[in-house]
């Protein structure tokens, strides 16, 4: 299959990269999200450009590594994108620095395969008075994650220093991941790091409301019952939410 493709784009990690927040029932599992934007807008540029996208939600870092890796090596790519490891910055606890030790390896058997990797930082939240407690381990993520991008070669997506993403609008309604606007301005940074000419169209979204005290506590009780008490479950339960999916493109293909 990967002989079909000229270049070949092969996303990897979880919902970040899967799509979550930006939802679309025509596409596999529901979703779009900012790497279909980008290979869209580099299909567009290179008809011999195939596309894969093997992100998985709720996948932590060795999980990716071990059921990513080896699936995205065999498709021959010219082009990676790995991000992984929010999940387990969210985890009670966690050593980042053991963590990071696959990771690295990860990096070093993609960047040898030949392929220009992309590689993403974690977010700062700390403007978030939920996930603010993480912005630490995020910053210590980070700093591991650049290392290791100098160490062997590879690009970075500087995602904590995306300030218009301190907008809630980029935002979904379960506040942990982006919105239709989040992953098209995402796709935008992905593409000018690339240098590539052509953009994605951002949507249109209304300016936030202005809710006065009572409304915004009712909002964020909301907000617990049908997003946090869910995920809380989950991880008490060890499910998670990309139990029995598989990934959207599992071979290259052309959206």
């Amino acid at each position: 299959m990967s002989g079909d493709f000229t270049t070949r784009f092969v996303a990897l990690g979880d919902s970040f990269t899967e799509g979550v927040g930006d939802p679309d029932p025509a596409r596999p599992n529901g979703v779009r999200g900012w790497a279909d934007r980008v290979a869209e807008q580099l299909q567009a540029a290179d008809p011999g450009l195939g596309y894969a996208n093997l992100a998985i939600r709720g996948r932590k870092l060795q999980q990716i590594v071990r059921e990513q890796l080896q699936p995205a090596l065999a498709l021959y790519p010219t082009l990676v994108t790995l991000y992984a490891g929010a999940n387990d910055i969210l985890r009670p606890k966690v050593d980042i620095d053991a963590l990071l030790v696959e990771y690295d390896r990860a990096v070093e058997r993609l960047v040898e395969s030949g392929a220009t990797v992309l590689l993403f930082t974690g977010f700062d939240a700390g403007a978030s008075k939920v996930f603010g407690s993480m912005r630490g381990r995020t910053a210590i993520y980070n700093e591991q994650v650049r290392w290791i991008a100098d160490r062997h070669g590879a690009r970075i997506v500087d995602f904590w220093r995306f300030h218009e993403f301190q907008d809630w609008r980029m935002w979904d309604a379960d506040r942990m991941h982006m919105s239709a606007l989040g992953h098209a301005t995402m796709a935008n940074r992905v593409l000018r790091l690339l240098e590539h000419e052509g953009l994605v169209e951002v949507p249109d979204v209304p300016e936030l409301p202005v809710l006065s005290r009572v409304q915004q506590l009712r909002a964020h009780a909301l907000w617990a019952r049908e997003h946090a008490g869910p995920w809380v479950m989950r991880r008490l339960t060890g499910r998670s939410s990309g139990d029995g999916l598989s990934p959207k493109y599992p071979e290259l293909t052309r959206l």
